[in-house]
């Protein structure tokens, strides 16, 4: 399809999703189209056709639903409470007891010392949930001990008390909730956090309103992903008029679609087919990830209602960490990116790490948004490099085959 042709598809689906609450179909179809927002991208691109009948694809989610182990990994369930009110769930997993010579995954990884006392705290992105980080957790679950939590409106946590009463969300609002589930979490011993897209700038956020905590306990950071600011420039690999366009009348349909959340959910049911192609193209580059990964990434964002990812969305154009960065010039940092990345492209990553010269910066070959599903070893690897350099672990892991994405030949 050519790029005149794109954008007119852009023009076309916004328009229609602008008289979506008139009609159920078109609701689930810009609904649809929100939801790809829901990862982090815009709405309207163009989708080719599957080539198996519905009942044929439907059959197959729900295979895929039921075999695949993604996501299924829990720890000990935790409550914090942010400062209005909301209600924030995490889970911890705590370091095994030392095993026999045979029996302990913690040698097996990182050798024989009892890792350093440190906490790493995992936060998750736009429309997605702790468990998104399924093949981190894995690799290093009873090694050390790790926080997942998942944000407000997002997971098992509750719908935003604020964003109830009227007042909009906003990412200096997500670092203070970060702040209450490292208060309820860990609340002391050094820390490390690491956080993709959302979760890198609500890490961002945290250490702009909260440098203390940054210089008193923060030994590491992970950036995975993510932006400090410029979103509004990103074109979602799409041509300059249909990003125009889309930018033009989004904020109108997010509010039309999100005061309208049960019709357009029963649309975006209807149309799962176009909404799963959407999420491929958003989430992954790789052409032979696993089909069961691609549907573990399609759950979590359908599993978000419109109307939380209408109250989200304005949040990013207005997102502007930059001065917030050199909080963490004196602190081990990874900066991670997939270079084929649509959403927060790879350059965002660049970016940080020019105002971080000392950090890592590692660029990771056709990866996608979700690099940390679509690669899950090479982000690992890295993350474990960091936990090694700040004193957590005694040497980096090899994590051997642990989330291995990608299909085998003939599957």
């Amino acid at each position: 399809m050519s790029e005149s042709s794109t954008g007119d598809a852009v023009v076309s689906a916004v328009q229609g999703a602008q008289s979506a609450v008139g009609n159920w179909r078109l609701a689930g179809i810009a609904g649809a189209a929100i939801g790809v927002v829901a990862a982090g991208a815009a709405a309207g691109v163009a989708i080719e056709r599957l080539t198996v009948g519905r009942g044929m694809r439907r059959k197959a989610r729900l295979a895929l639903d039921a075999s695949g182990p993604y996501g299924s990994l829990r720890g000990m369930p935790g409550r914090a409470v942010a400062d209005d009110g909301t209600v924030l769930y995490y889970e911890t997993d705590e370091v095994e007891p030392e095993a026999g010579a045979n029996g302990s995954r913690k040698r097996r990884l990182f050798g024989r010392k009892v890792p350093a006392p440190v906490t790493v705290v995992f936060s998750h992105g736009y429309c997605l949930s702790q468990d998104s980080w399924h093949f981190q957790r894995a690799a290093l679950r009873g090694v050390l001990r790790t926080v997942h939590w998942d944000q407000r409106s997002h997971g098992r946590s509750d719908r935003g008390k604020a964003q109830r009463d009227g007042i909009p969300v906003d990412i200096d609002r997500l670092g203070r909730d970060l702040k209450a589930v490292i208060d309820a979490a860990a609340p002391e011993g050094p820390l490390v956090l690491v956080g993709h897209s959302m979760g890198g700038m609500t890490i961002m956020a945290l250490a702009d309103q909260y440098p203390e905590l940054i210089r008193d306990r923060v030994v590491g950071v992970g950036f995975v992903g993510t932006s400090s600011g410029k979103l509004g420039e990103v074109n979602y690999g799409l041509p300059v008029a249909g990003v125009n366009a889309v930018r033009r009348v989004l904020p109108g349909v997010l509010k039309a679609l999100g005061s309208q959340a049960e019709l357009v959910e029963r649309g975006r049911r209807a149309t799962a087919d176009l909404f799963a192609g959407m999420i491929k193209r958003y989430s992954f580059s790789s052409k032979d990830v696993d089909p069961a990964v691609a549907r573990f990434a399609e759950r979590m964002i359908e599993s978000t209602p419109i109307d939380v990812v209408a109250e989200f969305y304005p949040a990013f154009s207005e997102h502007d960490k930059t001065a917030a960065l050199a909080i963490f010039a004196e602190v081990p940092v990874l900066v991670l990116a997939g270079d084929r990345d649509l959403v927060t492209p790879s350059s965002h990553s660049e970016a940080i790490a020019d105002l971080l010269p000392d950090a890592e910066l590692v660029i990771v070959p056709d990866g996608g948004h979700l690099v940390m599903l679509e690669h899950p070893e090479t982000v690992t690897d890295r993350l474990a490099d960091l936990l090694a350099r700040v004193g957590a672990v005694p040497q980096a892991a090899n994590v051997g085959t642990y989330g291995s994405t990608a299909q085998q030949p003939g599957g």
